[in-house]
C-alpha cells in the first residue's frame, strides 16, 4: 500500500537517546457521518477493516517501527530476565473439592501454562490430570476448571486458544484419564454445569441474537442440544443486551438462570428449575426490579446479595416455595462498607467486603448471627472463601503489592487456616512497604491511592513512579501483586493506584459518580491523583508513567487528551477511543449501560467531548505513548488502537514517540504463554521506563 507523506518529515527523539524516523505515513481517507445531528469527520475509518491487505500492511509497518524503538532499550534484556525470575515459578489456584478429592490448576516453573491436577485427600500427592503444555506448540493455549461431577469421576474443563475470550469444552473421565468424543465448539460461554446425573451439561451459549441456555446430553451431537431458555419467557423477549448465566446448584436440586440486563447489569432476574422434577417449568425467584442480585442456592432457600434498596448491598434470604418479596428476610443488612461477594462453606456465610479498599470478611451462620471474622497478614486484598457447603474445607488467596498470592486452607469448623499453597517468588517482601493515603478530587471529593515502593524511598521530585487505574463497572482495584509493579519498585520507582470513582470501592453510589454523563469525574479523580503525587514530591510530570486497559484504556485516552502537560508516558492497552462507533463492533452494544450511546441524541454531547479519537487536537505536545492490542481481542475491537495511533501519529506536535505495539496471537483475556507475557511486559516496561528515568 502507498502511504501518504501527511506526517511531519521529523526525527523522534526517545529517552536515553534513542533515535528514529517518523513513523509510517498513514493515508486519510475521510468518511463523513451525520450522527445525532452532528456532522464528524472520521480520517481513518479504513482502519476498522481488520483484515483488509490494506490494513494487515499497516499493521506490518507499525509493528516494524516500534521494533526499531525497542531494539535501542539497552534495559530490555535485563528485564527479560528478571521478569521470567519473577515468573517463573510454581503457581496454584484455588482447589475445588468433591469426593474428598482436589481439583486445582498448578504451573511449575519452568512451564508457560498451568494444567489440572488433582489430589486425592487435602495432602496427598499431586497428579496431573491435564497437561496444557502439549496443547499447542507455540505454549498459547490455556485450560481451565468448569466443573466437576460430585463423585469425581467426571471433569468438564475449557480450551482457550490466545487471549480470546472464546473457548472450547471438554468432557475427561478423571479414573482412565480419558477424554470423551463430546466437544462443544469454540464459542463465549457463560456458566458451563453438568446435570446431577452426569448424563449431560446445561450451558449458556452467547450468540449474536442473545444468549441462550442449552441442555446437552452426553454421547449426542451438538446440533441437537436442547433449548432451555433465552429469547423470550412469557411475552418477555431477550435479545443482545441481556447476557444469560445458568449453573446447577452444588445439592444438584435445581438450574438457576440468570439474566443481566446490560454489562454492568442495572437489573437482574433469577429463575429456577426443579431438577428433581423433570416435566417443572422455570420459574420467576426474583423479576422485573431494577437491581442486581447474585443467589446462592442453600436447601430449598436462596442467599442473595443484592443492592436493592442498600447502595452498599445487604444479603437477603428467599424461599424458593414462596420467593414473593414480602416473605424476603434480611439476613445481613447494609453497612457502611461496600459487600462485595458472598459463599456458603461448612454451613456458615461468608461475607466479603471492602473496607477503604482493604478485604474484610466476616463469617454469619444462616440465621444472620455474626460468628467469627477472618484476619489477614497486613494491607491487602483476599479472594472470596471457597468451599463446599457440607465440608468444613475452604479456601481463600490472600496478596498485597509486595505479597505474591498465597492460597490458604481455612477449616470452617475451628476458624484456623493455614497455608496450602505459597509460591517461591524471588523478591523480598520485607524491603517494600505499602502505604494508603487519601486526597481531594477536583469537586472535593475524597478518594484513595495505594502507593507502594522501597522501604524509605526518599520523595524528592525526581523519582520515576508508575500509576495504574481503572474506574469502571463497578470493578474494585484492591492491592494485588503483579510482577511488573515488582519489577518497577525494584529499580526504585514508586508505583501508585488511586481507587477512583465508577469502581466498586464503595458501593453502587461510587459506581455511578462515575458513569454515563459523569465519566469525567473518572478522569478528575486521576488527574487529582497524579497532581498530588507530583505535589508532594514523589515525582515530576517528566518521570510520571500511566498505564491502563480496557476501559482503564479509555481512561489513558482521556488523560493523554485533556492533560498532555501532566504526564511523561502513557502505555494504552486494549482501549476504548472512539466513544462514538464503539457499541458498533463485537460486544461494545453490552456497555451502553456503562458509558452510553452516542446513537441517542442526549447521549452524544458528553460522549464526544471526552471521546479520545474525537479530541486529538492538531499541533498539540503530546507525552510519549504506546497503544497495545492484538488481534485475539474479541472483547474490545482493535481498531480503536489502530485509529487512535494514525491520529496521534498524524497530528502530534512533539518530537516524543507514537508507537503500536500489535500482537498477533494476544487478546483481551488472559491465557497466552508465560514467555509471551514476558516479552510483552518487557515491551511495555522498556517504553515507559526509558521515557520517564534519568
Amino acid at each position: 500500500m502507498a502511504f501518504a507523506a501527511d506526517v511531519p518529515q521529523r526525527e523522534v527523539q526517545g529517552g536515553h537517546g534513542i533515535v528514529l524516523p517518523p513513523p509510517p505515513a498513514t493515508e486519510a481517507k475521510p468518511v463523513t457521518d451525520n450522527v445525532a445531528g452532528h456532522t464528524l469527520t472520521d480520517s481513518y475509518r479504513w482502519l476498522e477493516d481488520q483484515n483488509s491487505p490494506e490494513t494487515r500492511a499497516w499493521i506490518d509497518a507499525q509493528m516494524g517501527y516500534t521494533a526499531q524503538y525497542l531494539s535501542q532499550v539497552k534495559i530490555r534484556p535485563e528485564m527479560v530476565k528478571r521478569l521470567t525470575e519473577l515468573h517463573h515459578v510454581e503457581v496454584v489456584g484455588i482447589p475445588v473439592e468433591r469426593n474428598d478429592t482436589y481439583f486445582y490448576t498448578k504451573r511449575l516453573p519452568d512451564e508457560n501454562q498451568a494444567s489440572i491436577y488433582i489430589r486425592k485427600g487435602l495432602h496427598g500427592n499431586d497428579e496431573r490430570l491435564i497437561d496444557a503444555t502439549k496443547l499447542s506448540e507455540d505454549q498459547n493455549t490455556s485450560v481451565h476448571i468448569n466443573d466437576i461431577s460430585k463423585d469425581a469421576s467426571l471433569l468438564v474443563y475449557g480450551v482457550r486458544e490466545g487471549g480470546a475470550d472464546e473457548e472450547t469444552v471438554h468432557f475427561l473421565a478423571v479414573a482412565d484419564r480419558k477424554d470423551l468424543a463430546d466437544v462443544l465448539p469454540k464459542a463465549r460461554y457463560q456458566g458451563v454445569s453438568l446435570s446431577p446425573d452426569k448424563q449431560g451439561l446445561y450451558y449458556a451459549k452467547y450468540q449474536p441474537e442473545g444468549t441462550l441456555v442449552y441442555y446437552h446430553h452426553i454421547g449426542s451431537a451438538v446440533d441437537s442440544d436442547q433449548l432451555v431458555f433465552g429469547k423470550e419467557y412469557k411475552g418477555e423477549q431477550f435479545g443482545q443486551m441481556e447476557l444469560i448465566s445458568s449453573h446447577v446448584t452444588e445439592n444438584g436440586n435445581y438450574l438457576l438462570i440468570s439474566v443481566s440486563h446490560g454489562v454492568p447489569a442495572k437489573r437482574v432476574d433469577i429463575y429456577a428449575k426443579d431438577l428433581r422434577q423433570p416435566e417443572s417449568e422455570l420459574r420467576e425467584m426474583i423479576h422485573g426490579i431494577d437491581s442486581r442480585f447474585t443467589p446462592v442456592n442453600y436447601g430449598d432457600d436462596l442467599y442473595v446479595l443484592t443492592d436493592y434498596n442498600a447502595e452498599n448491598y445487604r444479603v437477603i434470604k428467599v424461599s424458593m416455595a414462596d420467593p414473593t418479596e414480602a416473605k424476603w428476610q434480611i439476613i445481613v443488612p447494609e453497612s457502611k462498607d461496600a459487600i462485595s461477594g458472598i459463599t456458603i462453606a461448612g454451613g456458615k456465610l461468608f461475607v466479603t467486603g471492602l473496607h477503604d479498599v482493604v478485604t474484610q470478611t466476616r463469617i454469619f451462620d444462616l440465621n444472620g448471627k455474626q460468628v467469627a471474622t477472618i484476619s489477614y497478614p497486613t494491607l491487602g486484598s483476599a479472594s472470596e472463601v471457597r468451599g463446599r457447603q457440607d465440608s468444613n474445607h475452604s479456601f481463600y488467596t490472600f496478596e498485597s503489592f509486595n505479597i505474591p498470592p498465597v492460597v490458604y486452607h481455612y477449616d470452617v469448623a475451628s476458624g484456623k487456616a493455614e497455608i496450602f499453597a505459597k509460591p517461591n517468588v524471588p523478591f523480598k517482601s520485607d524491603a517494600y512497604e505499602v502505604r494508603q493515603i487519601f486526597y481531594n478530587s477536583k469537586d472535593g471529593t475524597r478518594v484513595p491511592m495505594f502507593i507502594s515502593s522501597k522501604k524509605g524511598l526518599k520523595r524528592d521530585g525526581s523519582t520515576p513512579t508508575l500509576m495504574f487505574a481503572y474506574g469502571g463497572f463497578l470493578i474494585p482495584m484492591t492491592a494485588h501483586w503483579d510482577p511488573e509493579f515488582a519489577w518497577w519498585m525494584e529499580q526504585g520507582g514508586f508505583y501508585a493506584q488511586p481507587n477512583l470513582r465508577g469502581g466498586g470501592e464503595y458501593g453502587e453510589a461510587w459506581h455511578k459518580a462515575g458513569m454515563f454523563e459523569k465519566k469525567q469525574n473518572v478522569f478528575d479523580d486521576f488527574f487529582a491523583a497524579a497532581e498530588y503525587l507530583i505535589q508532594n514530591k514523589y515525582t515530576s510530570q517528566p518521570r510520571l508513567a500511566i498505564r491502563g486497559r480496557s476501559n482503564g484504556g479509555l481512561l489513558m485516552g482521556a488523560a493523554l487528551t485533556q492533560r498532555p502537560d501532566l504526564f511523561g508516558a502513557v502505555w494504552v492497552g486494549y482501549p476504548l477511543l472512539d466513544m462514538i462507533r464503539f457499541q458498533k463492533f463485537l460486544v461494545g452494544r453490552w456497555w451502553t449501560s456503562e458509558y452510553g450511546s452516542a446513537d441517542n441524541p442526549d447521549q452524544f454531547p458528553y460522549l464526544i467531548k471526552y471521546s479520545p479519537y474525537q479530541n486529538v487536537k492538531p499541533g498539540t505536545k503530546y507525552p510519549a505513548i504506546m497503544l497495545n492490542t492484538g488481534d485475539s481481542d474479541t472483547r474490545v475491537a482493535p481498531l480503536h488502537a489502530r485509529k487512535m495511533t494514525a491520529e496521534l501519529q498524524a497530528d502530534d506536535a512533539s518530537n516524543r514517540p507514537v508507537l503500536l505495539h500489535y500482537e498477533t496471537k494476544a487478546g483481551h483475556s488472559a491465557g497466552v504463554s508465560i514467555q509471551q507475557l514476558v516479552n510483552d511486559t518487557a515491551d511495555e516496561l522498556a517504553f515507559l521506563w526509558n521515557e520517564t528515568s534519568k
